[in-house]
């Protein structure tokens, strides 16, 4: 899987000073609040990525994606997604089901397992647990110790104390301004994904030229 060099969006560095408002218990400042005047308030989050992910069309559960991005922001995923209800998964799940999700206005917090542990990974999973549109999972091998992604954004992290965590929770869940389908689930029909048995995540590197490989674009 490569890692292609992203479109990085302008960001404007903020502090975390300043007037806050209360989103499900969580204190964020209102600049990151979507609204009619700033429909994306993400692109004020100092690194983010933001990129134009093709179509979303549906794979077979035996295909792969050669996604661009790693973790994926968007693009062709599998046809039934991933169960993004305020899940903390305990392991890595199959990349082609979440990115499905991130269609559905999902934010998806991926951790690498080697470097986020015990109070860290607690701490992180606090942020997840019971809220709608939101999940969380190991992702082995990334690259960075946390990378939260939304259908066409991306934020890497080092700490699970970064104030930007909240700011792209708050800008980017559920925001209809930003991913193609407002109103999609987030729920799963039973007998077409098992949270508690999830298609697990697949850490060989994609095959171009394997026939089971479908292209990012």
């Amino acid at each position: 899987m490569r890692i292609a060099i992203p479109i990085i969006a302008a960001a404007v560095a903020l502090s975390a000073a300043g007037c806050g408002s209360t989103v499900e218990g969580t204190a964020t400042p209102d600049r990151f609040v979507p609204s009619f005047d700033n429909p994306d308030p993400s692109v004020r989050i100092e690194g983010i990525v933001i990129v134009e992910p093709p179509a979303g069309l549906h794979v077979r559960p035996t295909q792969r994606v050669d996604y661009d991005l790693v973790p994926p922001v968007g693009g062709p995923h599998d046809a039934v997604w991933a169960a993004c209800n305020g899940l903390v998964y305990p392991t890595a799940v199959r990349t082609e089901s979440i990115v499905h999700s991130l269609e559905h206005g999902a934010v998806w917090i991926a951790y690498d397992p080697d470097r986020v542990r015990g109070a860290d990974l607690d701490r992180l999973a606090e942020r997840v647990e019971g809220r709608s549109y939101l999940l969380m999972s190991p992702y082995p091998g990334l690259p960075v110790p946390i990378s939260l992604q939304s259908w066409g954004h991306q934020l890497p992290v080092d700490s699970v104390d970064d104030p930007r965590i909240d700011r792209f929770v708050t800008a980017l869940r559920l925001n209809p301004a930003t991913f193609p389908e407002p109103g999609a689930t987030c729920s799963t029909l039973p007998g077409r994904f098992d949270p508690d048995d999830p298609p697990p995540f697949d850490p060989s590197p994609v095959d171009p030229d394997d026939p089971d490989t479908v292209p990012f674009r």
